[in-house]
């Protein structure tokens, strides 16, 4: 009699767990997870204010000085509102992780008990692509195009780039990048989802391949075909990434 107790305790708890949400309780949700966000992103900006020193003139102006450019400040207090931005933009990326496993927080009750288990994976496999692609940019990207945009026109006229203009190129890129290589995430979700195929990935891989280069040409300044291999190669690897991923995937579900 105790154990039929027990049971049905343990029974109303589970329903209890996994009872379906209200509207409401949606959106209170939704509300702390974006606070959770907010604070990781603080977090992230109060350290990177803590470095922005090392941050500004050992990394961010780094492929300035390689690529042998010149860079000047054109507003009167243009360097504290720049370096401003700088300590958010580096704080929403400290932050990654922790936005990522809120997002996946929010949308967990969606998923079924042992999709649940795999979340820290997931969060740990979206900050890793992420992470990759700002590195790729920063070593690969900007190199190749900040080269060419100082080396590019008539030796009479001298280069010179505002600081502005060249913190946003930098940051704009990287973060590109840093989305693109979530490209396998991405596939994951959707093939998770059934929306995405494998097969439908392999059908059309040649448009994909025809696509990745129209995109490596358009993020490629000039016309070298070197660099713009150099910038394909990589996004081809992330899509047939995918189409493992999304195999995989269907085959788990």
């Amino acid at each position: 009699m105790a154990e039929e107790v027990l049971k049905q305790d343990l029974q109303n708890g589970v329903a209890e767990t996994e009872k379906e949400m209200t509207f409401l309780e949606h959106l209170e949700e939704l509300r702390w997870r974006i606070i959770f966000s907010i604070i990781g992103i603080v977090v992230g900006t109060i350290v990177a204010w803590i470095f922005i020193d090392f941050l500004v003139d050992v990394v961010l102006l780094k492929p300035a000085k390689d690529s042998g450019a010149h860079l000047q400040n054109l507003r009167p207090f243009g360097q504290l509102f720049l370096y401003m931005q700088i300590a958010i933009m580096v704080g929403i990326i400290i932050s990654i992780p922790n936005i990522f496993y809120q997002f996946w927080q929010f949308i967990s009750p969606a998923l079924r008990k042992h999709e649940r288990r795999y979340i820290f994976w997931i969060v740990a496999f979206s900050s890793i692509c992420f992470l990759l692609g700002i590195a790729f940019a920063y070593f690969v990207m900007l190199p190749l195009t900040l080269k060419f945009a100082a080396q590019f026109g008539s030796e009479s006229i001298k280069n010179e780039f505002s600081i502005e203009e060249y913190m946003s190129i930098i940051i704009s890129v990287m973060l590109a990048a840093g989305l693109i290589f979530e490209l396998p995430m991405v596939s994951f979700f959707l093939s998770k989802l059934g929306i995405l195929k494998p097969s439908f990935m392999k059908k059309f891989r040649k448009h994909a391949i025809v696509i990745i280069m129209i995109a490596a040409a358009f993020l490629t300044p000039g016309t070298d075909p070197v660099s713009q291999i150099v910038l394909a190669v990589p996004l081809v690897v992330l899509y047939e990434i995918s189409i493992f991923i999304s195999k995989i995937s269907q085959k788990k579900s």
